[in-house]
């Protein structure tokens, strides 16, 4: 291992030299209380930042195994280094001067969720810390400018590092809250199956954002308050009992007037998947992890996927068993990425009426008079949804502000009021009865068929300089030449999520696929080792990138079936 001398020495060498200089540098040197690493040098100073990263041994960094000796632990553990280390960063970027991306020094931003992130590891086996991030090493036009990228290395970085790295740098109270509320979040996951809920709102919790385009919690929002018929207790770790409103299996319909807050109670239900920052209002709004926001999404590609259970006899004949097209309508988009993310294991799906397709959600009886059942291919949402839940297990969460016919079907009715939830389950179903439901419509569930066989990306095997990965922020993948959109999966909130989902589909299509085992086999095969190895299992002995944050199984799927380029 080089001394950090020798890294200095060696930058005096190639001051003013050709930007290509820069490769030289590739390597580990040690600095007084960790190594730092450059992994990979950018090839001019236009291009994007070169890769490092910081190592600091379980001695050093002081942070005790059992600080981090759960998953829980260890996720809100490597955010809060990561969030310190991050606006330690911010003070110091682009400070050092240069062309082009000359001083940029950039690691991971994390937003109100916590995720697991390979841009802050505690490495399983060895206690190490790892802190990886982008620097951009400075130039003048082409040429090296080795005094600016000398200040980044020697003045600017140990700031960073001291400031962030080592647990004497933070106060024990400060990581104490952070681990006792990963740990009451852990227990509130593991109450919900023992108490038959799929979801809980706690009281109190701020559910409104501050607007649309931030995450975090609206100044002076309505505090959530539960109805009594609907309140649960939750006896957590280190808070103590918490009460909310608990959310039961089976069929819940979340009803209302316009603004009253139906899909902000919805929106907080679907990232509820993850767990949540102090402060963020929804700390303890816990939904079942395995939910999916199911919407219609015209003009998808689905491939093979069997419909049948609620699409059949189209007009032209096409197999629904089957089902294989370019350009879905909203009621076979819909059909399609419900039966998907059952294929995904998912136990919980969350549906808003606004973003669904009409005539799959529902068909009123003068519809059912006029044009006969005979005619119709499609059997709506409203005649599966109790046999999905008594059959299949599945239960549903639905937003309704215009259809009353799901009054009949639902186990529990909240009708939203100025943001307060109401339980009006009684008085909805005794008003139901005025207007009888359609006799001999419900339609038993079945488990559709699994059976998609996908073959690898030949072009991708053949592929001599890589498959090509950019990242569209949120909105979608580009692999190669082919665009994966991802804009209504609404559940990724990060487009680190997005990066990690197309390492592992480059790695799908090109050593996982192979055209014997079912797409279920080797997906879940595929996360299973993505849960034991962790991002190791994506990278397969290449360089480890910053810019990863996991995703789960669920979301894997539904980048997958989005791809265009699927053969079966």
């Amino acid at each position: 291992m080089n001394t950090s001398q020798q890294l200095r020495d060696h930058l005096r060498r190639i001051d003013h030299r050709g930007y290509p200089a820069y490769k030289d540098l590739a390597g580990v040197y040690q600095f007084q209380g960790y190594v730092f690493s450059i992994d990979h040098v950018q090839g001019d100073p236009f291009a994007s930042p070169s890769r490092v990263s910081v190592h600091v041994n379980g001695k050093a960094h002081g942070f005790g195994k059992e600080l981090y000796d759960t998953r829980e632990k260890r996720i809100a553990l490597q955010d809060l280094i990561l969030r310190r280390f991050s606006r330690e960063v911010q003070e110091f970027t682009f400070q050092a001067k240069g062309s082009g991306k000359s001083g940029l020094m950039s690691v991971s931003r994390p937003g109100q969720e916590m995720l697991d992130r390979s841009a802050c590891q505690f490495d399983r086996k060895t206690d190490e810390l790892i802190l990886r991030m982008e620097i951009g090493f400075p130039a003048n036009g082409r040429s090296i400018n080795a005094g600016e990228l000398d200040k980044i290395l020697f003045d600017f970085l140990p700031v960073c590092v001291k400031k962030s790295l080592y647990i004497g740098a933070y106060k024990p109270e400060t990581i104490q809250k952070v681990l006792e509320l990963a740990e009451d979040q852990r227990a509130i996951r593991d109450q919900l199956e023992k108490m038959g809920l799929v979801a809980f709102v706690a009281n109190g919790s701020i559910l409104p954002r501050a607007n649309g385009i931030s995450d975090k919690p609206m100044q002076g929002g309505i505090p959530f308050r539960s109805p009594e018929s609907l309140e649960v207790a939750m006896t957590l770790p280190h808070l103590g009992q918490i009460r909310g409103m608990g959310i039961k299996k089976g069929v819940t319909l979340i009803v209302g007037g316009g603004y009253h807050g139906k899909s902000t109670l919805l929106e907080a239900l679907e990232l509820g998947v993850y767990n949540h920052i102090a402060g963020d209002g929804r700390e303890y709004v816990i939904t079942d992890d395995t939910a999916v926001k199911v919407r219609a999404e015209d003009g998808r590609s689905i491939r093979k996927a069997d419909i049948s259970l609620f699409i059949n006899n189209l007009p032209n004949g096409k197999d629904t068993v089957c089902f294989d097209t370019e350009d879905a309508s909203g009621s076979t988009s819909q059909a399609g990425n419900i039966v998907e993310a059952v294929e995904a294991g998912s136990r919980t799906l969350l549906l808003d009426e606004d973003t669904s397709a009409a005539n799959f959600m529902m068909r009123d009886e003068l519809m059912k008079r006029v044009v006969h059942a005979e005619l119709e291919p499609i059997t709506p949402f409203i005649d599966c949804v109790r046999g999905m839940y008594e059959e299949g297990g599945i239960s549903t969460i639905l937003v309704a502000g215009s259809c009353g016919a799901y009054f009949h079907q639902a186990d529990t009715i909240i009708q939203m009021k100025q943001y307060v939830p109401v339980d009006i389950t009684d008085a909805a179903k005794a008003e139901a009865e005025n207007f009888p439901e359609s006799k001999g419509t419900a339609v038993p569930y079945r488990l559709p068929s699994f059976d998609r066989r996908v073959k690898p990306v030949i072009s991708w095997k053949k592929s001599d300089r890589g498959v090509k990965l950019k990242v569209m922020g949120t909105d979608g993948i580009l692999l190669d030449k082919e665009t994966i959109d991802l804009r209504y999966v609404e559940q990724l909130t990060d487009s680190e999520q997005l990066c990690m989902l197309g390492y592992m589909m480059r790695l799908a299509g090109t050593s996982l696929f192979d055209g014997k085992r079912t797409l279920k086999q080797v997906l879940d095969e595929f996360y299973g080792q993505v849960e034991q190895d962790g991002f190791g299992a994506v990278c397969r002995g290449n360089a480890m990138l910053s810019g990863l944050a996991m995703v789960r199984k669920q979301e894997l799927y539904a980048c997958v079936n989005r791809y265009r380029g699927l053969k079966m």
